[in-house]
């Protein structure tokens, strides 16, 4: 086990070599006795699926993503609980680079489907983590209705996100009553922890919508260099950091104080989905200088335009030729927690791109993935100053918007979100 946590393990060691089903057991001890083997490989690297939180927060971000969003399908609590359970002892075999279910890819009787859909067979676990969000509208229809028995025990803060300015949403990438994010570093893995996780789920959810994602946009963790996004800055160098214990309890975990009636929740965190596209053809046809200052770094280094390094705080008092040297209007000082309450919030976004759209032109953009402890204070109203002044929104439209409860994690013997329904 490594100091942040993570452990290494290697799927070709546990499900390889022809098996047996009454050797599982036997398997994962093969697969321990392997790990020194793969420990050199950033593939074989794995992170504990139980915990005081959920796994895929602070965990640093990989470089993949699979993001899936659920209907629930079923009126009965109980099939909805057996869910949870089922869900959560796949998500912590996966995460070990274990089969989906007991028995395995191929192990199982020739005249039964498997319990597991096999594409993973030989690869390692690739450091994936799975985690799991609950949507408005668990809790209540579009009507109002108590659909489970848990409407008096929804947050105050679990509210379906307003309308921004410049939303210009598809229903059919918004929302969602359960969510799953599969982060990985190699794609497949990813697309194998939902394409599971939905196939266990059939008869009680339904997929709503999804995304892949690509080259994450933040660092999570100071061990991490600052990617870049479409545009070609580097993205999240003020992002909320796993080192920073302080801030995340402040800014990104759900305190027992914080809600009478969702004490439930107490550990976890709150998940803001947006799907934003860029204008790519447009934005290539600006000028550096143009749009250096629409983003208020250096598209070098990524240095605030005040000078320094890119770790340097920005100086939005220092004069240039018309106005400040940062632009008011820039993204850094709109953005910035000096110009919002001094609230910050721990982004895990990444690129995507979906093909072409009609005109030829690349359906692609950021999927922004964000944790917080408040939507109301630490998302709202940085949208709504973003949408009312922010230059990048030009070159910007959000095409999907969804929001979660994020419970905190599940101790061993428990399942996610149990504490919801006890």
């Amino acid at each position: 086990m490594s100091a942040d946590g993570a452990g290494r393990v290697s799927r070709r060691g546990l499900i390889g070599g022809g098996v047996a089903v009454a050797g599982v057991a036997g398997a994962y001890v093969a697969g321990r006795e392997s790990e020194s083997a793969h420990a050199a490989s950033g593939e074989a690297l794995t992170y504990p699926f139980r915990g005081e939180h959920q796994a895929g927060i602070v965990t640093p971000a990989q470089d993949r993503l699979h993001f899936a969003a659920f209907d629930v399908t079923t009126r009965s609590r109980a099939q909805l609980i057996a869910l949870l359970k089922a869900w959560t002892e796949a998500a912590d075999r996966m995460t070990r680079g274990r089969p989906a279910g007991e028995i395995g890819p191929v192990e199982g009787a020739a005249n039964l489907p498997p319990d597991d859909t096999g594409e993973a067979i030989g690869l390692s676990p690739s450091g994936l983590t799975i985690t799991f969000g609950f949507g408005p509208t668990l809790f209540r229809d579009a009507g109002g209705k108590d659909r489970f028995g848990l409407a008096d025990r929804q947050p105050a803060a679990l509210e379906p996100l307003p309308h921004f300015p410049g939303d210009n949403l598809d229903e059919m990438r918004s929302h969602g009553d359960l969510c799953v994010q599969a982060c990985a570093n190699d794609p497949q893995v990813a697309v194998h922890a939902i394409r599971n996780l939905a196939r266990i789920g059939f008869g009680t959810v339904a997929v709503r919508w999804s995304q892949l994602g690509f080259g994450r946009t933040s660092t999570t963790s100071t061990s991490q260099s600052t990617p870049r996004n479409l545009f070609g800055f580097k993205d999240g160098t003020a992002n909320v950091k796993a080192e920073e214990t302080d801030e995340l309890a402040e800014h990104v975990w759900v305190a027992s104080s914080d809600d009478a009636r969702a004490g439930w929740m107490a550990g976890g965190s709150y998940l803001v989905a947006r799907r934003v596209n860029m204008t790519i053809e447009v934005w290539d046809r600006q000028p550096l200088g143009d749009q250096e200052s629409f983003v208020g770094r250096t598209k070098d280094t990524g240095a605030p335009l005040s000078g320094g390094g890119e770790l340097s705080e920005p100086d939005f008092s220092m004069p240039g030729h018309d106005g400040p040297v940062i632009p008011k209007d820039s993204h850094v000082s709109v953005v910035h927690p000096d110009h919002n309450d001094g609230v910050r919030i721990l982004r895990r976004g990444y690129n995507f791109v979906d093909g072409t759209d009609q005109l030829g032109g690349l359906n692609a953009g950021l999927f922004f993935l964000a944790y917080l402890r408040d939507p109301r204070t630490h998302f709202i109203p940085m949208q709504l100053r973003m949408a009312k002044m922010d230059a990048l929104m030009e070159y910007l439209k959000f095409t999907g918007s969804a929001l979660f409860a994020v419970p905190p994690g599940a101790g061993d013997g428990e399942y996610v979100g149990q504490a919801l329904f006890a």
